[in-house]
């Protein structure tokens, strides 16, 4: 019998293994096939960052998807040890580190390059987990900095996809057309009302991107944009000779430390960006706790920064994988959640069933050749989508973050925005330190790091 039908209301879900929290299917939850179906569904999303990682590494589809595969199975740590976290990439700042990559030589250069920053990146985690060290790096960091840092990510997603080279004109009409659906979908205040009393409206919401690109995606075939798919009907391969041997510190090389130096800044700015996310999961599930009051879910800030390390160690060592790996993916911990907090235990046993099921049935699809082969001829609608709503959302939490600051301080920030979009993470954070000493640090008065202003209207 399953250990998940002997949990007490309020507590936890049964697990094993002490503080490790191992939790195993059909022993410690039930499975919930309906996440299973939408993590299937959402494959389309990762598949996205194929088409910059051929772009920006020069690597074929076939391994770029074999990357994929294997970083959505690394997301599964988290469930599996205790963090109830639906992880993801860090999304917010690949802009940043294309920007960074590209100014190393093509090839092995800018795999090393790219090993540098993660393996940087996973350090940075790890310290962060162990000594609990985000009140210094973020909370105490000014404000103006935080605020530019997002400013510069969504500058640059914006301006990377409409630049000459960016992908909205490799087929325009179709990745308008779906930007214009998503965006309406996800942000409009003519579809909120809409999403409040229709159930057909909130569905298509809780997909976030996968339902505008799939009708994107219709459309350019419809209208010649999209070239028609090529259905392949085996598993997709996953050559980890191949891997190992040309991408990992085991066929390329340990990078030099000078690499290491230059990928710091950047390190940084991802860590403080991904802040943001452990913040949001926190709260998310804060609210699942107070609504489901039958299971109490234990979220760690520690132990996710831990797990969040410990995959960015493997891929740095053995597949560097260029959108990093994050603390949470937004789109799925909402769809996580909210299915949690609609039903009660008779519908959904426990949120750990459909946390794990989510990226057991995204994983799975992606092996699957022919849903990869139908969806390959739209992966820069993927991406184009992707970046560009990431780009608002930067935006947005920039303001947001500025909203009760003063004109000083948004000036500021948008000084290092357009810094760090247009000349990288190191420029960026140079500056901003050095408008912050010249300009918020009152010099004159003992205890008081930033000048007295009058809030702008």
């Amino acid at each position: 019998m399953g250990l998940y039908k002997k949990r007490k209301d309020g507590s936890e879900q049964p697990s094993m293994l002490g503080p490790l929290k191992l939790r195993l299917p059909f022993l410690h939850y039930k499975l919930e096939y309906p996440d299973w179906i939408q993590g299937a569904i959402l494959c389309v999303v990762p598949m996205g960052i194929t088409a910059v990682m051929m772009d920006v590494l020069g690597i074929p589809f076939e391994l770029a998807i074999a990357f994929v595969v294997i970083n959505n199975f690394l997301y599964l740590l988290h469930t599996h040890f205790g963090d109830p976290s639906i992880a993801g990439w860090i999304t917010a700042g690949i802009p940043l580190y294309v920007g960074f990559l590209v100014g190393f030589p093509e090839g092995e250069a800018r795999i090393l390059a790219l090993i540098a920053l993660q393996l940087t990146v996973a350090l940075i985690f790890l310290l962060m987990g162990l000594f609990k060290g985000a009140d210094i790096l973020v909370k105490r960091l000014p404000t103006s900095l935080k605020a530019g840092i997002l400013l510069g990510a969504g500058f640059a997603a914006i301006y990377g996809e409409f630049s000459a080279n960016g992908r909205v004109w490799t087929m325009p009409v179709t990745i308008l057309v779906g930007a214009a659906f998503g965006f309406f979908m996800m942000f409009s205040k003519t579809a909120a009302p809409l999403r409040e009393k229709y159930s057909f409206f909130r569905y298509v919401a809780q997909f976030g991107i996968a339902i505008p690109f799939a009708v994107s995606y219709v459309f350019g075939l419809v209208i010649g944009e999209v070239a028609a798919p090529s259905i392949s009907w085996s598993l997709v391969p996953i050559p980890i000779g191949e891997i190992i041997a040309n991408y990992s510190i085991f066929g390329v090389g340990f990078p030099p430390f000078e690499y290491f130096l230059k990928a710091l800044p950047l390190a940084i700015a991802a860590y403080i960006i991904a802040f943001g996310d452990i913040l949001v999961v926190s709260s998310l599930l804060n609210n699942a706790n107070e609504i489901r009051k039958d299971e109490k879910i234990v979220f760690s800030a520690s132990r996710n920064s831990i797990i969040v390390s410990i995959r960015n160690f493997i891929e740095g060592i053995f597949m560097p994988y260029l959108p990093l790996s994050g603390p949470q993916w937004t789109a799925g911990q909402v769809l996580v959640v909210n299915r949690f907090m609609s039903n009660g235990r008779s519908q959904v046993d426990s949120y750990w069933g459909g946390a794990t099921g989510i990226f057991w049935g995204m994983s799975i699809a992606l092996m699957l050749g022919p849903v990869v082969s139908i969806f390959q001829p739209g992966i820069n609608i993927g991406m184009a989508l992707t970046m560009l709503i990431q780009g608002y959302l930067c935006g947005y939490l920039a303001m947001d973050v500025l909203k009760e600051k003063g004109s000083l301080e948004k000036g500021i920030a948008v000084i290092i925005g357009a810094v760090l979009a247009t000349q990288g993470a190191a420029w960026g954070l140079g500056v901003g330190i050095v408008l912050w000493l010249l300009l918020e640090r009152n010099w004159f008065k003992n205890g008081d790091t930033e000048v007295t202003e009058t809030k702008s209207a």
